[in-house]
């Protein structure tokens, strides 16, 4: 009789799913229209040019980020042009040939660096060797945070003590009080894998939106402790409760909904986000947000995605093999999402209503 009631509850879930799914995801984009780390229009160019040996556009924009002081966005493109010069770095062999001083090219250089350096067997000796490059490019540029998040990264990875963290710390916060990437910097370097705590994360990032302005990134930093906590395997880790991983939930989820549905510049938090709902079981939010992302995956934290517990198998084939490919990890998501609604909701129901919570942690 148990194997009947089993089997009989498996096969209204698959007609359920077969009835609701296609339903389920109106408001998403076609995975065809998906973009992966999409640049925004004015990055664009810069690639398309870097791609052709021209570093001309890169240069001008990054000087406009520095003169102007458009920190949040100079950090993201410095990131991003590192990235594309790790694997195509003659564009800016020919630019450092030109202007061998230019804090631009010394800040893409120093973030280049500290990548290859990371991947290295030797990081820790690697990184320290690099200390006297990024005191070059924050001395090049003495109002700019980037190069002090810089900082902050090489010191997690090079295991500098407390008193360089604090010391570094200070100096990007006296340049930008409410930087994202510095603020994300510490919380790495103050998290349970690093040199802290689950505790100490979420106490740093729970203060540090508390401060934040209105509509800063800053506000859902609690989120990303919440992916680091949901991550690590810290089942006998009772410093941070569910309801408080659930709460910097809600705390993005704020945030995510002051912005318009589709805006690039919140892409990775909203991506952030999403990857916590799912795992947290809150389906219904984790559809509208999906809804918002639109078209722009991102890398993080879909590239990183340990994929479902074992005591709760993924839905969908592509779940099970989406491990590496950050796209695949994106899009089997959304497929979860919505398998999991059309699950619960009754067979014969047209809305999704009350079925959309389900899970441990749902509300």
């Amino acid at each position: 009789m148990l194997r009947t009631m089993a089997l009989l509850r498996a096969l209204v879930g698959a007609v359920r799913s077969v009835r609701h799914a296609p339903r389920l995801a109106a408001g998403f984009v076609p995975d065809d229209d998906v973009l992966l780390d999409a640049p925004d229009d004015r990055l664009a160019p810069a690639l398309v040019a870097a791609a052709l040996a021209d570093p001309e556009p890169a240069a001008k924009l990054l000087a406009t980020t520095r003169d102007c002081g458009e920190w949040e966005d100079r950090d993201r493109y410095v990131t991003r042009l590192a990235t594309f010069a790790y694997s195509r770095d003659g564009w800016l062999t020919h630019w450092l040939a030109a202007a061998p001083r230019d804090p631009d090219a010394l800040l893409v250089t120093a973030q280049l660096a500290v990548r290859r350096a990371w991947e290295s067997p030797a990081r820790a000796e690697r990184l320290r060797e690099l200390a006297p490059l990024i005191a070059a490019v924050a001395e090049e540029a003495p109002r700019d945070p980037v190069p002090w998040r810089l900082a902050l990264d090489h010191a997690r990875g090079a295991h500098a003590g407390h008193t360089v963290f604090e010391s570094h710390w200070e100096q990007a916060v006296r340049r930008s009080p409410h930087h994202y990437g510095c603020h994300v910097a510490a919380l790495k370097y103050l998290s349970a894998q690093w040199y802290g705590s689950h505790r100490a994360a979420f106490d740093f990032a729970e203060q540090a939106a508390d401060d934040a302005a209105e509509g800063s990134l800053v506000r859902a930093l609690p989120v990303r402790a919440a992916y680091d906590r949901l991550r690590m395997d810290a089942a006998e880790d009772r410093s941070v409760p569910p309801a408080r991983i659930d709460r910097a939930a809600d705390r993005a989820l704020a945030l995510s909904a002051a912005y318009p549905v589709g805006d690039p510049w919140p892409a990775e938090v909203r991506n952030l986000l999403a990857y916590v709902l799912v795992q947290r079981g809150r389906w219904d939010e984790a559809r509208a947000e999906f809804g918002r992302i639109g078209p722009y995956a991102t890398s993080f934290p879909w590239g990183a995605a340990r994929g479902s517990a074992p005591e709760d198998p993924p839905p969908s084939s592509r779940l099970r093999s989406s491990r590496g490919d950050p796209l695949l990890g994106f899009l089997a998501a959304r497929d979860r999402v919505r398998v999991e609604l059309a699950r619960r909701t009754p067979l014969w129901e047209t809305g999704v209503g009350r079925g959309g919570q389900g899970g441990p942690g749902g509300h």
